[in-house]
């Protein structure tokens, strides 16, 4: 009794729809694949299939095990190629899912280079600041910044990402610096995101975070346009150095309450645990780790 041979086989006859086909295609007899069907349905006690002179109809629980059996030979034949894999080139298609500004910023000068290095890698990728099922809409790999919900997923640390407080000079010379977090109250602010209320987050000292709510005139879910509209004098901004590094560098924006910069905010490589023996997914997070390395781990 082999029983992942009979998921094969099952799954087999499933998919080419007959017992005859499914013999064909995986070069047995139909006289067998029936019989191995029969000890299958036998062992689990259950009808996975109703047989008629004209067609098969699966059961609710045949479906069920259906699905249950393709994801398991799936995990089972990605075990195989990943331990197989060890020593080889890195090969075949990673689906990655990453925060859109940093996917600008980062990966559009890193992943030309890691598909250099490794010449039978594909990569897809999907920008998105939505955090992504990656079992159910069957992604790889995610990155994300912040802190990670608890889940069965495996997380790896790249690096760390600095954020700002900052504003036009502009602006600034209109409405005032602020000197303390309290003092935001009384400015327009340009928080990241949706909803009511937002609170920024300020090291007050003594392990003891300050939280200030802020309101403005605009509130967006994407980093580039906060930073458009913060140099455009709309108000004051908070966001990674990576979205308003060049900004700064030029004077466009100033940064303001920077001795209260809460800590860096953590980016992580997420992943299923079977992909824990992917040779293409684990090249790409040690490629990753490797470059952005060489900034000081600090974005």
């Amino acid at each position: 009794m082999n029983p992942f041979e009979d998921m094969r086989i099952f799954c087999q006859v499933m998919d080419s729809g007959s017992f005859t086909a499914a013999a064909d295609q995986l070069g047995l007899s139909k006289q067998f694949v029936s019989r191995r069907l029969m000890q299958l349905e036998e062992r689990l006690g259950v009808r996975l299939l109703n047989r008629s002179t004209r067609r098969l109809d699966v059961t609710p629980l045949g479906q069920s095990y259906y699905e249950s059996a393709l994801r398991l030979l799936s995990e089972v034949e990605q075990v195989e190629q990943g331990i197989a894999g060890q020593t080889a080139e890195p090969r075949g298609t990673i689906r990655v899912s990453a925060p859109l500004s940093f996917a600008v910023a980062h990966l559009g000068c890193l992943l030309p280079l890691f598909l250099q290095r490794y010449r039978e890698v594909t990569v897809e990728v999907d920008l998105s600041d939505r955090p992504v099922d990656l079992l159910g809409e069957g992604y790889d790999l995610a990155l994300r910044i912040g802190v990670l919900e608890d889940s069965t997923l495996i997380a790896r640390r790249i690096a760390a990402i600095e954020r700002v407080y900052c504003a036009s000079p502009a602006y600034l010379a209109e409405r005032g610096t602020p000197v303390k977090p309290e003092d935001l109250l009384s400015h327009d602010c340009l928080p990241y995101g949706h909803g009511r209320s937002v609170q920024w987050r300020f090291n007050a000292g003594q392990g003891k975070p300050q939280l200030v709510n802020v309101t403005g005139r605009m509130r967006v879910n994407n980093g580039d346009l906060l930073r458009d509209a913060a140099v455009a004098g709309m108000g004051i901004t908070y966001l990674p150095t990576f979205i308003v590094g060049a900004a700064l560098k030029d004077g466009r924006l100033v940064p303001v309450l920077d001795d209260l910069r809460p800590e860096p905010l953590i980016l992580s490589a997420v992943y299923p645990q079977h992909r824990q023996a992917s040779r293409p997914v684990q090249a790409l997070i040690e490629f990753l780790r490797e470059r952005l390395d060489q900034t000081k781990g600090v974005l």
